[in-house]
């Protein structure tokens, strides 16, 4: 048989064979630092007599198969990570004891010694496919089963799984000797968990370690009342102690805003929340155990931008329990049903529930910039994507799948209206409750409450891939009366698909106070390649006309000439916060497509800083002024420009209100360039506490990020690096110290990180990930000329020796970071990346996908960069 990259053809042929699958799963987490022991029991349907078919395991050792008891070969039957079931019955049952390896990447069983205390941390991570790492199982979505789980743990241990506990007993010695012929470890204790409702294998998970616990209760809309906990690392529990009523107050009003949105109260027994190390995503919608990266808890001085994004995130996979768990897609086509709904429904739940109102400018400028960055990529796909196997699935977790997919949502809305909306998704949960559905399954209970055919909606919208650019037209009269509006539709020549648009129109003026506020608004239906706007004839033009006013569509926004003059000098003057991201992301856009100057967006931004309090929107506004000022500005004046920055910055830090958010934001803006001959002095000041800067608390994450911009300039020396790291040896700081090494821009460093991220085994994923952006992170053109030819020497090496996030952690697609050294010339990077591209037509799709990103991003680079080139000249 295949390998064990699932094929969608060979999940629907297994789907076609198995059903009525139910687990018995047993795990002995007592067998040492590298191993742990596996039992399971499965039984299941066949529909036919004597079919063939095969169970998912990623094992050390498969020490004993059972096929309806008789014993069976594993030497025979284990190949290719698949256990080849054969002359089934009616209904069988398989016995596998296994020995299966601890995880040190994030995938699967990962095990974590906090260096602070010596204590050991497990959790487990199975999207897309990993639940096969820890116990043989039938691992595609739509194959749902019961569970029920025992893990044999030290005593001293807290062990969580995705239903509450049953029982917890000390270990007999004598008779716990099990399959294996080895007696789990004295001290220890077995817990057993209740049986799991129908559900889909990737959202099992089990979670193990002395870890902090607090706990609550909810109570349920359905009269239930629901346990709640919160969980850490012992060493986290100090700062996440101060979060706690706060992170259990938000997950109880996305309770209550959930059930009352859909109708449909929390469908399970428990929800417990856990921060976990070294995770390699963001976090994970377990049923009942949801796992989150534990950077998310703030031992310092956080911004509000982070701050935000953990509501989101907290909102995200709460919305999962029902939208993803309750109902689960088919195959992973439907993903973005799982993802687009919950981003979507957690930024509504953020903006209407919580003190984070102003959310969907966070959106805007954050989540939507990443669509529309990934979605004039070569890589583009529609939202429902073609999904043909695993890696397929697993390199579509992206702006298209997440962000692009929620704005389309948000459109979808305010074309068939919210309470219609809403009413098909109840109808949809209440059907398919506990199972699997598609796009046809939901689309269906929409056009049943909306009374619309959303046969073309969904083929345009959601089925077609790129994105469509609206450009307003504008004729006024000698008084300024407007005589004539009408938006134009483009669409690229590779996806020339035009769209229909529900969107608004804001007209927005100054005030006598001198601010820039909204004065009118219209709805409209646009469609087609132009559309006359007659509903504005004959009013008063505003000094900006905003299409798309409340972000209500997704498409690429060119202002009228006008108001683009207007918001040059004026957006920081614009009172609504929604209204500035949308116009901010738009001149960034204009700025990346070179069709705006860099400089000029340089300035546009300093001056636009000033003003802006919006946390999100800052953060993003910042990244786009360092993208813009280090890769896109002419070469001749690139020195200029930077200084320019750095100065203004260390200027506007300076004015900030002192401890704010803005100074925060300013101040870790500002080392990230050096560019300006105070630097050091300005960066060493803030190590001693002698700062200028008022307000500023140099604490942990401070210092690190003082080092690291030191490191980057060639200013701090190894010594200073692993002085600082003597200090406290955290988890957090070890990956500090790493990426201050790696980031040096010396020819030692980068030959140091290099090695480590591709050779060093002993690191962790998130480690690894220090060293690879450290690498990249700073040093010339000519300092990163060598390494254009051993990235791509190297990628088939990457592809084939490690996992699939480690090698898109090393590949890193999309931005700065990873073994990609974007910083070499931009012309020699596009003409190498081709060549691997020729000679690799028939390489894996999802590792032709990461190259194809990195020749794009180069390209653009030049493109843009010699578009400002003319402009110097």
């Amino acid at each position: 048989m295949p390998g064990a990259n699932l094929t969608r053809v060979e999940a629907e042929e297994r789907a076609s064979i198995i059903s009525n699958p139910k687990y018995t799963v047993s795990l002995d987490l007592t067998r040492g630092a590298k191993t742990f022991a596996s039992e399971v029991v499965v039984t299941f349907d066949a529909a036919k007599r004597n079919a063939a078919s095969y169970l998912d395991l990623i094992a050390s050792r498969v020490e004993s198969v059972e096929l309806n008891g008789v014993a069976l070969d594993p030497a025979e039957v284990y190949q290719d990570n698949r256990i080849i079931l054969k002359g089934l019955k009616a209904h069988n049952e398989v016995k596998v004891a296994a020995l299966c390896d601890y995880s040190r990447t994030g995938e699967g069983l990962h095990r974590s010694v906090d260096p602070s205390d010596g204590r050991v941390y497990l959790y487990t991570q199975f999207e897309v496919p990993d639940a096969r790492r820890v116990y043989a199982v039938f691992d595609q979505p739509d194959l749902k089963a019961t569970f029920d789980f025992s893990v044999v743990a030290p005593e001293s241990w807290t062990v969580l799984g995705n239903m509450p506990t049953k029982s917890c007993e000390a270990v007999d010695q004598q008779t716990e000797r099990g399959t294996l012929e080895q007696a789990p470890a004295e001290g220890c204790k077995r817990w057993t968990f209740e049986t799991t409702p129908m559900m889909s294998s990737y959202l099992t998970a089990i979670c193990a370690g002395p870890y902090a616990q607090w706990t609550t209760e909810y109570a349920n809309e359905d009269g239930r009342t629901v346990p709640m906990g919160l969980y850490c690392r012992q060493s986290l529990k100090p700062a996440l102690e101060k979060d706690v009523d706060y992170l259990f107050d938000i997950t109880q009003k996305g309770f209550a805003f959930y059930a009352k949105t859909w109708g449909v109260p929390y469908p399970y027994a428990k929800y417990d929340q856990i921060f976990v190390p070294e995770y390699n995503a963001g976090a994970m919608e377990n049923i009942g155990l949801v796992t989150f990266r534990d950077q998310y808890i703030f031992e310092s001085k956080a911004t509000g931008a982070k701050v935000n994004r953990r509501v989101e995130t907290v909102l995200h996979e709460l919305a999962h329990m029902w939208f993803g768990d309750l109902v689960t897609m088919k195959w992973w086509n439907d993903l973005w049903l799982n993802e687009s709904f919950a981003e979507f429904m957690s930024t509504l739940c953020t903006a209407e529930a919580t003190e984070w109102s102003d959310d969907w400018a966070t959106f805007c400028m954050g989540e939507k910039g990443w669509a529309l960055r990934e979605d004039q990529l070569p890589t583009t796909h529609p939202i429902v994507a073609p999904i043909n196997d695993l890696h397929d699935t697993e390199v579509n977790f992206d702006g298209i799948t997440y962000a692009k997919g929620a704005s389309v949502l948000k459109q979808l809305v305010a074309y068939v209206g919210r309470e219609q909306f809403f009413q098909g998704i109840h109808n949809y949960l209440e059907k398919h409750a506990y199972s699997n559905a598609t796009l046809k399954d939901l689309l269906t209970e929409l056009e049943a409450t909306s009374g619309r055919d959303l046969g073309q909606w969904s083929k345009v919208w959601l089925q077609e891939s790129g994105i469509n650019t609206l450009t307003s037209h504008v004729s006024t009269d000698a008084n300024g009366v407007i005589t004539a509006m009408s938006i134009e539709q483009s669409a690229p020549e590779e996806y020339p698909v035009l769209r229909p648009h529900r969107l608004a129109i804001g007209f927005y003026s100054a005030q006598a106070d001198g601010s820039v506020a909204r004065t009118d608004r219209f709805e409209v239906d646009i469609d087609g390649a132009s559309t006359e706007i007659t509903e504005l004839v004959g009013k008063q033009r505003p000094d900006l006309i905003l299409v798309n006013d409340d972000d209500l569509t997704y498409a690429k926004l060119r202002l009228d000439e006008a108001s683009l003059k207007f918001v040059e000098g004026n957006l920081y003057r614009v009172e609504d916060r929604l209204a500035r991201a949308i116009v901010s992301l738009s001149m960034w856009d204009m700025t990346r497509d070179g069709v705006y100057p860099a400089q000029s967006f340089i300035d546009y931004t300093l001056r636009t800083l000033s003003t802006e309090h919006q946390s999100t929107s800052m953060r993003y506004m910042l990244s786009c002024l360092s993208t813009t000022a280090h890769d896109y500005t002419a070469q001749a004046t690139r020195p200029e420009a930077l200084e320019q920055v750095a100065q203004g910055l260390w200027k506007l830090a300076s004015a900030a209100e002192a401890g704010s958010d803005e100074q925060l934001q300013l101040l870790q803006a500002y080392l990230g360039y050096g560019d300006d001959e105070d630097f050091e002095d300005h960066a060493r000041a803030l190590l001693a506490g002698t700062s200028e800067l008022e307000g500023v608390e140099v604490d942990n994450n401070m210092r690190w990020a003082v080092i690291h911009a030191l490191a980057a300039q060639n200013m701090a020396s190894e010594s200073e690096i692993e002085a600082e790291l003597s200090k406290r040896d955290t988890t957090e700081n070890r990956e500090f110290a790493m990426g201050a090494r790696a980031v040096r821009p010396t020819k030692a460093a980068k030959a140091w990180a290099w090695d480590q991220a591709l050779h060093n085994n002993d690191l962790t994923n998130s480690q690894i990930e220090s060293a690879a952006d450290g690498f990249s992170g700073s040093g010339s053109k000519d300092l990163f000329a060598p390494y254009i030819e051993k990235f791509f020497s190297s990628v088939d090496w990457v592809w084939e020796h490690k996992t699939f996030h480690i090698a898109e952690t090393i590949l890193n697609p999309l931005s700065a970071g990873g073994l990609y050294p974007y910083k070499a010339e931009p012309h020699d990077l596009v003409h190498a990346g081709e060549a691997w591209l020729a000679d690799h037509e028939d390489a894996p799709k999802a590792l032709r996908g990461m190259i194809i990103q990195n020749v794009e991003t180069s390209r653009r680079t030049l493109r843009v960069r010699n578009y400002n080139e003319g402009l110097a000249r």
